[in-house]
């Protein structure tokens, strides 16, 4: 049992597949195609007689700049979270357009997460409370387990256990999650969570979300940037506006 760090994994992304009967070609594949491809639906405007938005990147420059960003919403990327505290998944999933799956607390990692900021003698206080926590809970648990024998009922009693003892786990264990949002949600979530007024560990992920969705998809995230704060905490904003 100990402090682990957040670690932020790509695990699904979109695919798209141009109609055979429509001539649209562009210069990129996957999910940023699939939303160029609905933007030019909307008018069927698949001659691309406008060098500022003939290229991928160009028209989605222009998606982003006048706001039509329903046509982001097609494609979606699929992230695996672990190292993130539960205190941050509760955070997390309150951003209701993210489809989200969590480790059940009946399925404890016996580990936990230590913000950032504390002295010494603060982390080793923290560590100690964390971990006498989680150690209660494994000594419960397996107390409870024991107890509940073998034979007829013996499964119900076990899965009862583990449901008593989640209560004695920390917001700070840590959890996992598999997180699915479409790059609309996902621009969201970074736009109001890697702000230096947001949680400090809730914006740790949101800048690692940004980094690996700005190289999935660079033309759709380019425009945000990340900067370091004097605490040597990072941020990230964009100057567009409408990311509502």
């Amino acid at each position: 049992m100990s402090s682990v760090e957040l670690e932020v994994r790509l695990i699904g992304r979109s695919r798209f597949t141009a109609p055979e009967d429509i001539p649209f070609v562009t210069d990129v594949e996957g999910g940023q195609a699939l939303t160029e491809f609905a933007g030019r639906a909307v008018y069927e405007s698949w001659a691309r007689t406008v060098p500022a938005t003939a290229t991928n990147e160009g028209f989605l420059a222009h998606i982003l700049q006048v706001g039509h960003l329903s046509v982001l919403e097609h494609a979606t990327a699929t992230c695996y979270l672990t190292g993130l505290s539960r205190a941050a998944a509760h955070e997390l999933i309150r951003h209701r357009h993210l489809s989200v799956s969590q480790l059940s607390p009946r399925t404890p990692a016996g580990d936990w997460v230590a913000p950032d900021g504390l002295t010494e003698a603060q982390r080793a206080l923290f560590d100690a409370a964390a971990g006498a926590a989680v150690q209660a809970h494994a000594e419960l648990l397996a107390d409870l387990e024991s107890a509940a024998g073998v034979g007829p009922g013996s499964s119900l009693r076990r899965k009862q256990a583990r449901q008593v003892t989640a209560g004695l786990l920390p917001s700070a264990s840590a959890t996992a999650l598999v997180v699915t949002g479409n790059y609309r949600a996902w621009r969201h979530f970074i736009g109001t969570r890697a702000t230096d007024a947001a949680d400090v560990e809730l914006r740790g992920l949101a800048v690692a979300v940004l980094r690996l969705l700005q190289s999935e998809a660079p033309h759709v995230f380019a425009d945000f940037r990340i900067s370091r704060l004097a605490d040597g905490t990072e941020t990230a904003a964009s100057p567009l506006l409408g990311e509502g």
